[in-house]
């Protein structure tokens, strides 16, 4: 059991009163508690240091013999003529009979030699407090809330969706087989919560839950900026000089575009909500922006040198000018 100093364990001075040692104590315990913890033998280990340090401080008497040396960190007497039951021992003639070890923390509530140490109400009350425990009567010591419901752990995935995927959603399967809704609009880094698709709980706990983090690849042409998305989009010459209209075919659905008859590249046209859903319910999608990109087909480069025989002479030296 506990070798080291008590103070230090629980990480408060020599001169700390009973409310500083309390408080240090909650806080350790909260951390390390089993039920926090499952299955880490480090950290009940630990939990028992301090546990049986709280047990020492938390006694009046005790801490006054630890203090004077009259006993040990366990609470063993120093002096073996001195006749008293230690701290760590049972059923000794003036002692308070304890017994630290994490199974049983026994004798709580025993009052050997005048002690004032903790009753099995104060310490279930303890407990009750920090973990939200039914004790109930402590009798048994932790065993009582190791065995008592607990809710399974959570388990992560992560999803690979394309863009035009988490805009228009779907279903998609995890590697357990349990399968997942996809909400329309879905962003980037997002996680979505499957409940009761984790593991196992313990003593008739509910199951964990499945985190599903959501990751979306870059498109090429298209980008999403908040609920407003961008696009690329090509047009031939002929459609640049003679206007025209374009037919997109988004994620939400077909599109119609039309384009003016000397549009050039860079120019932007914005067509309210026709971008990704919005996060918030009942708002309105985002726009989608379009930005135009002149580009020469196959059919236009075969005829560019009848193209430009029939264009003016003059270069392009005005569209330079100011540039740098």
């Amino acid at each position: 059991m506990a070798t080291k100093n008590p103070y230090d364990l629980l990480g408060v001075k020599k001169t700390a009163t009973d409310k500083e040692i309390r408080s240090a104590y909650r806080k350790l315990a909260k951390k390390l508690h089993p039920d926090v913890n499952p299955d880490d033998e480090a950290s009940a280990e630990r939990f028992k240091e301090v546990t049986a340090a709280y047990n020492l401080l938390s006694n009046e008497d005790l801490r006054k013999q630890y203090d004077t040396g009259q006993i040990d960190e366990q609470g063993q007497q120093k002096n073996p003529f001195a006749g008293a039951g230690g701290f760590g021992q049972r059923g000794g003639s003036g002692g308070p009979g304890f017994d630290t070890g994490f199974g049983g923390f026994e004798g709580f509530g025993a009052r050997g030699g005048g002690g004032t140490q903790m009753g099995q109400d104060e310490m279930s009350d303890l407990f009750g407090s920090l973990f939200g425990m039914n004790t109930g009567p402590f009798a048994g010591g932790m065993r009582g809330g190791m065995n008592r419901p607990r809710k399974g752990a959570d388990v992560q995935y992560t999803v690979a969706l394309d863009l035009s995927e988490a805009l228009k959603g779907g279903m998609r399967q995890l590697p357990s087989g349990t399968k997942v809704r996809i909400p329309a609009g879905v962003r980037d880094g997002q996680s979505l919560r499957v409940r009761g698709k984790g593991q196992p709980g313990a003593g008739g706990g509910p199951a964990g839950d499945a985190l599903v983090k959501v990751s979306v690849k870059d498109h090429p042409n298209l980008t999403r900026r908040g609920d407003d998305l961008h696009l690329r989009l090509p047009i031939s010459l002929h459609e640049a000089l003679s206007g025209g209209t374009v037919r997109l075919d988004m994620p939400s659905g077909a599109v119609k575009l039309k384009i003016a008859p000397g549009s050039n590249t860079g120019k932007k046209m914005r067509l309210k909500g026709k971008g990704a859903p919005s996060a918030g319910k009942g708002k309105a999608r985002g726009n989608l922006i379009v930005e135009l990109v002149v580009t020469l087909t196959e059919a236009e480069l075969d005829k560019a040198s009848d193209i430009a025989g029939s264009l003016p002479e003059e270069g392009g030296e005005g569209l330079r000018d100011g540039l740098i």
